[in-house]
């Protein structure tokens, strides 16, 4: 097993790699602050026939134990997902599908599983980082590397993943993720705030992407992941004949 951590947004980050989910095709245990979270990616070797889509499914699962609770009453077991474990699975889904390769179509599958949850964590956020480590450590083709941060705006400061005493005095609550080049994805609410306010307020959030990313490099540079390769489809000669001329 391999641990590796670092002090970011005045919390411990943890990445654990090699203990848990060995089946997997690639694993991490992410744990920040007082929550913690497994995320696993797994895929078929073959690409689905006659399909010209990605069929990648995101999954984030709430147990009832991460909050220190047992299930009562008539149902003594979880059952479907709450609304929000399915926005949390979107909102993770989002930010990744755009870096699989274009000719790609195995089935894919994203597993996050919330295994201790503090709200002040915003674990949810750190399963895009997540599952980017895991595809990243995985022969799964994946083009780059992926993080998210949540924002706050509290007396004209922004904030980094803001507790929820933080956020009751926040005029921006916002989920932003992006690779070290670009943002990719913002999500959230906010009080009337003037644009320029807006715009420091990505750009401040693109900078903490890069620190994530920065030490997800770090992580990833340790291993030799040897892809998958990706076979294009054949383009029939008559086909390729008629586009041509």
């Amino acid at each position: 097993m391999k641990v590796w951590e670092t002090e970011i947004f005045g919390r411990k980050l943890i990445i654990e790699h090699g203990k848990m989910a060995k089946q997997a095709h690639g694993s991490v245990l992410l744990k920040y602050g007082k929550s913690a979270i497994l995320i696993t990616a797994t895929a078929s070797k073959e690409a689905k026939e006659g399909i010209d889509f990605l069929p990648l499914t995101v999954e984030f699962q709430e147990k009832f134990y991460a909050v220190g609770k047992i299930p009562g009453g008539f149902l003594k077991r979880e059952g479907r997902p709450s609304s929000e474990a399915i926005l949390s699975s979107r909102l993770i889904d989002r930010p990744i599908r755009p870096l699989f390769p274009k000719d790609f179509h195995n089935d894919i599958q994203v597993i996050v599983t919330a295994f201790s949850m503090d709200n002040d964590d915003s674990i949810e956020t750190w399963g895009i980082t997540g599952a980017s480590f895991a595809l990243n450590l995985s022969p799964i083709p994946f083009d780059g590397m992926v993080a998210g941060v949540r924002l706050g705006y509290v007396d004209g400061e922004f904030i980094i993943f803001p507790t929820q005493e933080e956020l009751k005095k926040s005029k921006m609550d916002i989920v932003v993720a992006g690779t070290k080049e670009a943002i990719t994805m913002v999500e959230g609410e906010s009080l009337e705030v003037s644009e320029e306010e807006m715009v420091k307020a990505l750009l401040f959030a693109h900078d903490a992407i890069k620190q994530v990313i920065e030490f997800q490099e770090k992580v990833v540079s340790e291993f030799e992941i040897e892809k998958w390769e990706v076979t294009p489809p054949e383009i029939p000669r008559v086909l390729s004949k008629i586009l041509k001329n």
